[in-house]
């Protein structure tokens, strides 16, 4: 590590949020809140053998796309990337970032990635904060640098309901809480999630009408009010409501959520008699828009709360199974031939034998739900020397002022 200050050129952005530009070894170094064609002075702060990571000290040259953050903790604090970036050019930069992903990684040749679907709220979008809290109790988020937790003043994610009420929320010093999230329902309820490695729950003094959960793992322990919120989905035709306990995984842009059922339903034709396989199909999502329309729908889910909502969220339709398990021990066992595959993995992509599994039951359609393109452009390289088609590639944001890409791809079996 050094701490000589060193001019370097930015050339792109690349996923994760940083700025890449050349040091005079040739070595790549990457850039937090640089933006590409600036010329800007930084400080090494971690040197590898192949690469280098920077603290951006000052903008010499600035790009002419450069604007001024909303925020005012832009910069400091790790929760958004983009707030420097116009929001239209957020999204080439995010669709040029998953183009480049699969083409480096997976090898895809002029990989087929059509226009980025934006979100209709740029702020205020998200149904779900998760804060951390100082030493003193604060509310706060993790330091892009140090790591450690800041405290906030303001914040223009969160939907404005959430923004009315966590500035309010005062926390005892020692509580021994790792995290504190808040959730919005369809009717504006507002959910308080605890969470800590003790069962042991923290005093509660409640003036705000909410529900309170404390959370240990996947177990939840009501404090105060309901155990779950009620979401709405619109898929651009039918509005659905989803039983969402607080142990359990949601889409976080509820606008957003329905433009992805909406396009799946759009590209995945549903023939008579078809057998489609949701897997990670947490609280069921996409089962549920999809369940009026199959002879045969089964779910894979590993998250006890999630298959709990799963099982609530579609208790009208006869046709459905579940399995409360990691899709890598169902899958290779299962006896089914289906049509149509939803995969909606976790960060990390999907496990070797899950996908090789896939490949053994053989669907025409899989549509490949992913949140981060580089384990996708892996995966998809396993998908197309499968026997797989990549037929399309659609992302969609999500995430406004964020580095995070979310996208659909459609395999079409050769």
């Amino acid at each position: 590590m050094t701490s000589d200050l060193l001019t370097v050129k930015l050339e792109k952005l690349t996923y994760g949020g940083d700025a890449l530009g050349r040091l005079s070894d040739g070595r790549a170094v990457f850039v937090p809140f640089g933006l590409p064609g600036e010329t800007v002075r930084i400080r090494s702060v971690d040197e590898k053998r192949g690469h280098a990571r920077a603290e951006l000290i000052e903008v010499l040259e600035p790009s002419p796309e450069r604007i001024a953050p909303k925020c005012p903790h832009f910069g400091v604090c790790g929760g958004c990337h983009y707030q420097h970036l116009p929001y239209p050019a957020q999204l080439a930069a995010k669709t040029g970032i998953l183009r480049d992903q699969l083409l480096r990684i997976g090898k895809i040749v002029d990989p087929p990635v059509e226009q980025i679907v934006p979100s209709p709220m740029a702020w205020n979008y998200r149904n779900h904060i998760q804060f951390h809290l100082t030493r003193d109790g604060k509310l706060g988020y993790i330091d892009a640098h140090s790591r450690s937790v800041i405290p906030i003043r303001e914040c223009y994610l969160p939907e404005p309901p959430l923004n009315n009420l966590w500035p309010t929320l005062e926390f005892d010093h020692g509580l021994g809480l790792e995290r504190v999230s808040l959730r919005l329902g369809a009717e504006d309820e507002a959910m308080l999630v605890l969470e800590s490695a003790s069962p042991d729950m923290p005093e509660l003094e409640l003036e705000a009408d909410l529900s309170v959960v404390h959370l240990t793992g996947d177990e939840g322990i009501v404090m105060a009010g309901d155990d779950y919120l009620t979401m709405r989905v619109n898929d651009g035709g039918h509005d659905r409501l989803f039983h969402v306990s607080a142990a359990s995984f949601f889409q976080v842009n509820t606008a957003m959520a329905g433009k992805m059922v909406a396009h799946l339903q759009a590209h995945l034709p549903v023939l008579p008699g078809a057998t489609l396989l949701d897997v990670y199909c947490g609280v069921g999502l996409f089962s549920a828009f999809f369940a009026p329309r199959m002879k045969r729908l089964i779910g894979i889910e590993s998250s006890l709360s999630a298959c709990e909502d799963y099982t609530a969220n579609l208790d009208e339709f006869e046709n459905i199974e579940l399995y409360e398990a990691p899709a890598e021990d169902v899958l290779p066992s299962l006896n089914v031939k289906p049509e149509i595959v939803i995969l909606d993995p976790p960060r990390l992509g999907l496990e070797k034998r899950a996908l090789e599994a896939l490949l053994a039951l053989g669907p025409a359609r899989i549509a490949y739900v992913s949140c981060d393109p580089s384990t996708l452009a892996r995966d998809a390289a396993r998908l197309i020397a499968g026997g797989y088609r990549l037929a399309q590639v659609t992302p969609f944001d999500l995430f406004p002022q964020t580095y995070h890409i979310e996208c659909i791809s459609i395999f079409e079996k050769g």
